[in-house]
């Protein structure tokens, strides 16, 4: 093989291959044996004619395009590894030609990442102070919650249950025909369109009412969008929560049973303490992570970045298969082409890379890893919170090389922005107990080609999400099962 170095910096390598006839023939064989499998040619038996005459008979060119697959990623592997070039991503490759076969790769190298100076980090932990509001805003959740709902003979109001029949048109077109639903009324339900739950406000059992409202604009179905429903509402029942009284007895019915009201208020205080101060140590990660990752210097092949963003984009179009979408369809909601969803996401995807690269290389610096008995504690961590029927499959699904790499990062990532914010908060500390610190003088920095956005190696490596503090992290007891459309 001939092989060029076209271009060749510390974050990439350009090398254009040009393969000679020795090179290919062994790719040649490959390709002979999986198409004289397929093709009939008079004369012979399926899978027996020689390769000189499949040669002739679909052309040199057509085994060769048949061989591309493995013949160029098998010989490229073999020229990394010969020359000491270690490829960070899956390379970019380009075909150049197929008489010889030629093609070029673009490899991105490992990137070069300078932290910054983690002990100059000032961030503030959130304090967390949880009032009796808070415990009250969950108690009656909790009370609102167990209560049943019971007839009630009264006109409707917001948070009532109802089961109405509906019918609604458009320019002469049933688009709604339902008999017998629940539907809860509230003055911010946008459902089946806005304005439909403040014309139920008032009616009582029995009565029906007919009223237009005008679909929105931006409905997905563009078909209605800006026209008018013509609504018939019948209420054939109401029903109101009737809510227990917040006493003793109330405290022994949540959850496993509590002594007293008491005892109660003082767990919710306790849940929502512990999850609050969890939120604060997540946010505490996620800025202290957002400032080194502004003050670390990062150079890195753009083919990077490319790899991000379509792997963000490989993301999405998972998840909109599961809610039974396409991606062009998704794009057609959104009155987007695809360049221009990838142009919106491209600075998300940089931030991406950029956090992922800094926690690995802090992972590098501080010596951290995860070992295989941390993985197994954790899949038995997960285990202990799956039903005994899910359990088989759960642990079959999770004792998978993929399911355990994905653990590792998990854990990786934990154990990184753990220590990150051991070092900020020392490093405030000492700030605190020194006084004001005399700044270096700045420094040149060499000028360096600005990354494009796409997906990398780490894209578990972001701080995660943060949850508010509230009800939700309370279990409750199991209520009469609630509809609502």
């Amino acid at each position: 093989m001939e092989i060029t170095r076209e271009s060749d910096n510390p974050t990439e390598v350009t090398l254009t291959i040009s393969m000679d006839a020795a090179d290919e023939e062994p790719f040649l064989n490959r390709s002979y044996r999986r198409v004289v499998s397929r093709v009939q040619i008079p004369g012979f038996r399926p899978g027996k004619a020689p390769r000189s005459v499949v040669e002739r008979h679909v052309g040199r060119i057509a085994l060769v395009q048949e061989a591309l697959d493995f013949m160029i990623p098998e010989s490229l592997d073999k020229v990394l590894k010969d020359h000491d070039i270690s490829a960070f991503v899956e390379p970019e490759l380009e075909v150049l030609d197929l008489e010889p076969v030629s093609f070029k790769a673009v490899v991105a190298l490992e990137p070069e990442v300078e932290l910054g100076e983690i002990g100059a980090i000032v961030v503030e932990r959130t304090p967390v102070d949880i009032s009796q509001e808070d415990v009250d805003r969950v108690l009656e959740e909790l009370r609102y919650e167990s209560a049943p709902w019971e007839p009630a003979d009264r006109p409707v109001a917001f948070g009532d249950l109802l089961t109405v029949n509906v019918k609604g048109s458009i320019i002469g077109e049933q688009v709604i025909d339902d008999d017998g639903v629940d539907f809860i009324p509230q003055q911010d339900n946008q459902l089946p369109v806005p304005g439909f739950s403040i014309y139920l406000e008032g009616m009582t059992e029995g009565q029906e009412k007919e009223f237009t409202l005008t679909v929105p604009d931006d409905f997905p179905q563009e078909n209605y969008a800006g026209q008018d429903c013509r609504f018939n509402v019948e209420i054939l029942s109401i029903k109101e929560k009737q809510l227990p009284e917040l006493d003793d007895e109330f405290a022994k019915g949540v959850r496993d049973g509590y002594e007293s009201l008491a005892a109660l208020n003082e767990d919710i205080r306790q849940r929502l303490t512990d999850n609050g101060e969890s939120v604060a140590q997540r946010q505490l990660e996620q800025s202290s992570l957002e400032e080194l990752t502004n003050q670390s210097t990062i150079r890195a092949s753009d083919l990077i970045y490319q790899r991000e963003l379509e792997a963000m984009y490989q993301d999405r179009e998972r998840a909109l298969r599961n809610q039974r979408l396409d991606m062009d369809t998704y794009l057609g909601m959104l009155g987007q082409t695809e360049q221009e969803w990838r142009d919106q996401y491209r600075p998300q995807a940089e931030e991406r890379l950029k956090a992922s690269l800094v926690i690995r290389k802090l992972a590098e610096q501080e010596g951290l890893d995860v070992e295989a008995e941390e993985i197994e504690a954790e899949i038995e961590q997960l285990l202990g919170t799956s039903s005994t029927e899910s359990e088989a499959a759960m642990r079959m699904a999770l004792s998978t090389e993929n399911a355990k790499d994905s653990l590792r990062a998990s854990l990786l990532n934990r154990k990184v922005m753990a220590r990150l914010v051991e070092l900020v908060e020392a490093g405030v500390s000492g700030l605190s107990e020194a006084g004001p610190v005399e700044q270096p003088a700045e420094q040149p920095v060499e000028d360096s080609a600005a990354p494009e956005a796409a997906e990398g190696p780490a894209a578990d490596a972001s701080a995660s999400g943060t949850d508010e503090v509230g009800p939700d992290n309370i279990e409750t007891p199991a209520t009469e099962e609630e509809a609502t459309n």
